[in-house]
């Protein structure tokens, strides 16, 4: 088993490797979490004159 200082240092190494590829993932991931703006309803009875 590696042990924490070998596993950090290949994480390191994995993240140096495949930054550009998974800075590209990470964008869209994002973009998909961050809420789109949308007009907010009024809670409640509304007449047609509203």
């Amino acid at each position: 088993l590696l042990n924490h200082k070998d596993l950090k240092q290949k994480i390191e190494s994995m993240e140096r490797k495949y930054d550009k590829q998974f800075r590209v993932i990470f964008d869209a991931i994002r973009k998909l979490l961050t809420p789109s703006e949308k007009p907010k309803r009024r809670i409640g009875f509304h007449s047609y004159n509203d």
